[in-house]
């Protein structure tokens, strides 16, 4: 394994480095002052297209896509520290590079199982940032860890699908530029095979039967950059029978091989998250002066700082392994490294970004810092694409194996 950054690579990183400097961290201010003054809190800041424009004329657009054809045509550890980058800034960097969840998953999504005509009218306006998309598979009424639970119905009448059920959660689904959902529904509720019963379909946001009920808070956020995370209610709501991606019966697969690169996709920007918090940390504790010394003179804020150096470095290297396994062996070959890296990662940083709130009192817990706002987005990825334990579960499972 030899994980030195290849031409390539230090070349967008000293231009996505510069990117960061000169235009997203100034406009980090200037967008919440923005969103404040537009009519509806879902709307895009103007700042936030500005940076769009920006990084696609710099060519720092659609790195996630190792398809050449649609995308940058990174290797997943190519894009490994890019994404470590845009995630010190995860409100606005990965919008700027149309590099967001949820649109990087259904992409790809539409790159490997859409057909000609779905990747025409729905991929391609995705890939321009023409619009937003969001991803409905998550369910208030079942277990969603258990994605065999869901509960909504896709039944087939002649040439249309009619859908019904309730999602929530359904990141992106806020944003006025949404205009296409992926939900993830039972085509075949009684089938033997209970990972066969589970179809996606496509379904337009203005399509009459669906309603966006209302946003649903995380930890009182409701991240408006991204789109919000929605509750939406499908009522009999029909799309043609061209709208299946893929085949019957292939929704659960479809799932698989979208949170495979989506989990190590947040594992890079988290440990982007935790650089931000400990730099933020490093200069709180040189700037801030308690019971007659320095915070960084404190023992105690020396063993934060330490160890979660040592932490990022830690986990930096088990996510670049596995970025590097994804693409040696792929995807499956690398299953256990991604639920390693989906266990390790969100709660180590975590723990970081507590310690950085800590260190700065009640400004941690204040909208002057990120911090709050970091440890809500880091807090809920223990829980989104599979609880830790649904994967801890599974790695164990696998471990035991070779003793059988």
């Amino acid at each position: 394994m030899d994980f030195a950054f290849d031409a390539r690579t230090e070349e967008l990183r000293g231009k996505l480095l510069a990117f960061m400097d000169e235009y997203v961290y100034p406009a980090e201010a200037l967008a919440e002052e923005q969103r404040a003054a537009l009519a509806s809190p879902w709307d895009t800041p103007a700042v936030v297209e500005e940076l769009k424009a920006e990084a696609r004329r710099q060519g720092l657009w659609n790195l996630f896509l190792p398809d050449a054809a649609y995308g940058a045509g990174l290797t997943n550890l190519q894009y490994a520290p890019l994404a470590e980058i845009t995630g010190r800034s995860p409100q606005l960097a990965p919008t700027a590079l149309n590099c967001a969840a949820p649109d990087t998953g259904n992409m790809e999504v539409l790159t490997q199982f859409g057909d000609e005509q779905q990747r025409k009218q729905w991929l391609e306006p995705l890939l321009a940032g023409e619009i937003r998309s969001a991803f409905a598979m998550t369910e208030p009424e079942v277990a969603s860890s258990d994605a065999t639970n869901i509960t909504t119905l896709i039944r087939r009448e002649g040439d249309e699908y009619v859908i019904t059920g309730r999602k929530w959660y359904i990141s992106g689904a806020m944003n006025p530029d949404c205009k296409i959902l992926i939900v993830m529904g039972k085509t075949d509720p009684e089938g033997a095979d209970i990972r066969r019963q589970q179809s996606m379909v496509l379904v337009p946001r203005d399509t009459p039967g669906v309603t966006v009920r209302r946003a649903m808070q995380v930890f009182g956020y409701e991240d408006h950059y991204h789109g919000g995370h929605a509750e939406v209610v499908f009522e009999d709501a029909r799309v043609p029978v061209t709208n299946l991606i893929g085949e019957e019966g292939g929704g659960f697969a479809i799932a698989q091989a979208r949170l495979g690169p989506g989990r190590i996709h947040h594992c890079m920007r988290l440990i982007g998250m935790a650089e931000r918090a400990i730099e933020l940390m490093c200069r709180r504790a040189v700037s801030r002066t308690a019971f007659g010394k320095a915070l960084g003179q404190q023992g105690v804020v020396h063993n934060w700082i330490a160890d979660a150096r040592v932490t990022v470095e830690q986990l930096r290297l088990l996510v670049l392994k596995t970025a590097w396994m994804m693409d040696t062996v792929g995807n499956r070959g690398a299953h256990t490294e991604i639920q390693a890296i989906k266990i390790a990662t969100p709660r180590a940083v975590v723990d970081i970004i507590d310690r950085a709130i800590q260190l700065h009192g009640a400004g941690g817990v204040s909208q002057d810092f990120p911090l709050a706002e970091l440890y809500a987005g880091a807090r809920t990825l223990m829980i989104a694409d599979g609880p830790d334990e649904v994967h801890q579960r599974s790695l164990a499972r696998r471990e035991l194996k070779k003793y059988l």
